[in-house]
């Protein structure tokens, strides 16, 4: 079971809206926290930071003591017919609830991926998902339009039950159901050098994250700095820069050092072809470089990310 993450010592969380909900578990800490967020961060530089990330930063803030509330629906079905295999590929939409949600974006599974969380899931919570069903497969017609459709709802109402538990919906395996195949193609394009294909892949992953990891968003970190790799190479510079700009305040506040000195390293580069100053992030990625507090990865950005999925 994963944890929520504590940050360290800043406020910021890089999510991309503010969702209109009651915060979950909220406390009296957390209402003075929310109170206080006008304060300035500890390591959190507004000097470094224009308007617009400013705002940004803020909206975060505020982001942090609200819950994002999902819904999950199947629209539609397809049957794969193949020589030696026949079978149902359902697809998948995630909904953010409390605003219009105009990022949705769908996957496609099978009913034995469904049926391959269950069990994983099963594994660590079984005690709490003991009132959970899995729908379950009939001994003939599963390829009829009355059965595919009845158990397209099934699926459907038992991604909302699974959602409903704290425990599961931030687990790791919830959220590979949703993101593992996409990220494994991506990486596989990328290492290929197939930019265009693994960008696609990589952003349409980022919608999905950003939904379901609001409990720790260091996980879209990877993918944003893979996002960037892929507009690099096909010199989509600005693009680029402004991925890595929407990374960094994340790699701060949580010290991912695998991450901070390389990705600092290809801001600076691509500020540099951009025309644009770069003495504040010179500084901080030789502050990092020289700071004893810890290993500082030695790889470039890209030798980092095309290690992930090996």
């Amino acid at each position: 079971m994963e944890d929520e993450l504590e940050p360290h010592d800043t406020k910021a969380v890089d999510v991309k809206e503010e969702v209109s909900s009651a915060p979950e578990d909220s406390s009296p800490q957390q209402e003075k926290s929310s109170n206080n967020a006008e304060e300035p961060d500890v390591g959190f530089s507004a000097s470094c930071l224009t308007t617009a990330e400013l705002q940004q930063h803020w909206r975060a803030v505020k982001q942090e003591f609200r819950s994002v509330k999902l819904l999950f629906d199947i629209p539609t079905t397809r049957i794969i017919d193949q020589k030696i295999s026949k079978y149902v590929v359902y697809q998948v939409v995630v909904i953010r609830s409390g605003s219009y949600d105009c990022e949705r974006v769908a996957i496609e599974r099978r009913y034995s991926d469904f049926l391959h969380l269950h069990q994983e899931l099963l594994l660590d919570f079984s005690e709490e998902m003991e009132d959970i069903v899995m729908p379950r497969k009939k001994m003939t017609g599963n390829f009829s339009d009355e059965n595919i459709a009845e158990r397209r709802v099934a699926l459907r109402d038992y991604l909302t039950q699974l959602n409903s538990l704290r425990c599961v919906r931030k687990s790791q395996a919830f959220l590979a159901f949703f993101t593992h195949k996409e990220l494994k193609t991506s990486y596989d394009l990328l290492r290929g050098g197939r930019f265009s294909r693994a960008l696609e892949g990589f952003q349409k992953v980022l919608v999905l994250q950003e939904k379901l990891s609001s409990h720790n968003p260091t996980l879209v970190v990877p993918t944003l700095c893979a996002i960037l790799v892929c507009q690099r190479d096909l010199e989509d510079f600005d693009a680029a820069f402004q991925t890595g700009r929407r990374a960094l305040p994340t790699v701060r506040r949580y010290e991912l050092r695998q991450y901070q000195g390389p990705l600092l390293e290809a801001l600076v580069d691509l500020g540099y072809s951009l025309g644009m100053p770069v003495a504040q992030l010179q500084d901080e990625l030789t502050r990092v470089q020289d700071s004893p507090n810890g290993q500082v990865s030695e790889m470039s950005l890209k030798e980092l990310v095309v290690q992930e999925f090996v």
